[in-house]
């Protein structure tokens, strides 16, 4: 199934003791840098921008306090940021007079969330946050030259996390290292990439499922847009290319990094489900994350894969449950 979120993301409301809490979890890692890109096309490695598509794009959270009031409620959602490929503005922010504040905040791996505060939301009330943002989506185009494309011999720590396992991308996992050497056996940069993105198409047939991962994917035989990622990332960091997610609206899929002969790194994203695309991208779907491993104050100690909203709330003395509506949706 393809969603805007993972589907390991859950969204409940429960009480504990006289907490009230809600979260609405997933799992992802660290994005690293961007690589480069350029405006026009020429013979070079560097990753070329296509065609831009603007679109309006809006975040927010509705809550509405049922059968008693509610307080102290904070919310995070995740919001688009600034890529090479991407460029995100805010056209309008909308709340109600129950929200006391509305900001922003970066997490490592240019994760941008929204945070919304409501301190007391009295019985049968309703809060509002929503934003629009206005994106500028480009196209990618895969490179023209790739012949002297390389796997970066001396990762610096941003590459490194993205040659590391993650949740349900298991590099390490020996049946896909096997695999891995197997597929990129006497073969190096560009090539070995190419050749691990076919035996992925090859070996896991689209379908749709629960989220199970690289290692079940290649053992099943199947699975849907995340496990041919999941698969295809997983190969990648076994043979030392830097790998990651990117998460766009309704799908995702992945990108590796490879070095040029002058030492310049660049990101090439390509389609692991649907129509096969190798190192460019036609989709102009909203990028929300890049990443597979991610850490967010507000859920400590736990290692996502995707960052999804989140909320919490503190119970007041005949109080209610808050009803929330996350809003995610085009404009």
């Amino acid at each position: 199934m393809i969603t805007s979120t993972p589907r390991t993301a859950t969204a409940r409301l429960f009480a504990v003791a006289n907490r009230l809490v809600f979260a609405a979890t997933a799992l992802m890692v660290p994005a690293v840098s961007s690589g480069q890109f350029l405006e026009a096309d020429g013979g070079t490695s560097a990753v070329t921008l296509g065609d831009a598509r603007t679109q309006n794009y809006r975040v927010g959270i509705v809550v509405t306090a049922e059968g008693g009031p509610c307080s102290g409620i904070y919310a995070t959602l995740p919001v688009p940021n600034d890529w090479p490929e991407q460029k995100v503005r805010i056209v309008s922010e909308e709340t109600s007079p129950h929200v006391k504040s509305l900001r922003y905040r970066v997490l490592p791996g240019e994760i941008k969330q929204m945070i919304v505060e409501i301190p007391s939301l009295p019985a049968g009330q309703q809060a509002k946050a929503v934003v629009t943002f206005e994106l500028e989506r480009s196209a990618i185009l895969a490179p023209v030259d790739t012949a002297g494309l390389e796997a970066p011999s001396k990762p610096d720590r941003s590459l490194r996390a993205h040659l590391a396992p993650s949740p349900y991308v298991e590099s390490r996992d020996p049946r896909i290292v096997r695999l891995a050497k197997e597929t990129g056996a006497g073969l190096a940069g560009w090539k070995k990439a190419e050749a691990i993105y076919d035996t992925v198409r090859d070996k896991v047939e689209y379908r749709n499922g629960e989220l199970k991962g690289a290692r079940r994917a290649l053992a099943d035989g199947w699975g849907d847009c995340e496990e041919l990622t999941c698969l295809f990332i997983a190969m990648c960091r076994a043979e030392g290319i830097p790998a990651r997610t990117v998460w766009v609206e309704g799908h995702c899929y992945p990108e590796f990094h490879l070095v040029d002969a002058a030492g310049a790194g660049h990101w090439y994203p390509c389609q692991a489900a649907g129509t096969r695309a190798f190192g460019g991208m036609p989709d102009q779907l909203p990028i929300l994350q890049k990443g597979d491993s991610f850490r967010d104050p507000d859920r400590p100690g736990k290692q996502l894969r995707y960052v999804s909203e989140f909320i919490k709330g503190a119970a007041v003395e005949g109080g209610g449950s808050p009803r929330v509506t996350w809003i995610r949706e085009g404009a």
